[in-house]
Parts: structure tokens; C-alpha cells; sequence
């Protein structure tokens, strides 16, 4: 099992729509909406890394509404 965090910047007047794309999105665990220079945090779990991948880049890139997004691969210590 692989975890991560997405940061995700969203497209103003669209979150709505946006935020419920999201939330179907395979892999996306928990959404938490935040103030400051990202407007949400996606927790993410998949299978492996380039599973990871193919849901940021593919799936949660392509849906309307988001503008930008940094990925932080988590690990347990």
C-alpha cells in the first residue's frame, strides 16, 4: 500500500462541481478543504507508486476546476 498527500489548488467558481469529481475519483480516501495557497489537502492510497501516479496525473489533473496540484508520498515512521 502506497500513501500520499495531494495539495490541490482549485479554479475560482467552480469548487462545487469540482470538489464532487474529487470525491468520486478512485484512490481519494479523505478530503479536507484548507485556507492559505492550496485549497485542498487529498489523502490518496493505492496499490503502488505508479498506480499513485496514474490517479494525480490522469484522473485528479484532468477534472475541471483544478488548476494545480503538489503530491507528498507518505511513508510510516
Amino acid at each position: 500500500m502506497v500513501t500520499g498527500l495531494v495539495l490541490v489548488r482549485l479554479m475560482a467558481g467552480k469548487e462545487t462541481k469540482t470538489l464532487s469529481d474529487i470525491r468520486k475519483t478512485t484512490g481519494v480516501s479523505h478530503v479536507t478543504a484548507v485556507f492559505g495557497r492550496w485549497d485542498l489537502v487529498l489523502d490518496i492510497e493505492t496499490q503502488d507508486i505508479a498506480t499513485l501516479s496514474n490517479v494525480i496525473v490522469r484522473d485528479i489533473r484532468a477534472i475541471p476546476g483544478v488548476l494545480s496540484t503538489e503530491s507528498l508520498i507518505t511513508t510510516a515512521i
